[in-house]
């Protein structure tokens, strides 16, 4: 869990910049929403394929667009 202290002059909008700063670098929300609901085994694996399939798909239109 992200836990910050307050220090002494710090105003509230600094501590909330320093908070949400912190619960990024720890991925705390990515982490939330994975295990926002139960998948099956093989649910994972037809998302994790999909994935892979559009981030090739992008990566192929990259190379094709700079020759």
């Amino acid at each position: 869990m992200a836990q910050i202290t307050i220090q002494d002059g710090e105003s509230i909008e600094s501590a909330i910049r320093r908070f949400k700063r912190k619960v990024q670098q720890q991925e705390i929300i990515k982490d939330v929403r994975k295990h926002a609901f139960y998948l099956k085994p093989s649910e994972k694996k037809k998302v994790k394929s999909a994935l892979a399939r559009k981030r090739n798909r992008r990566k192929g239109r990259r190379i094709v667009g700079r020759d």
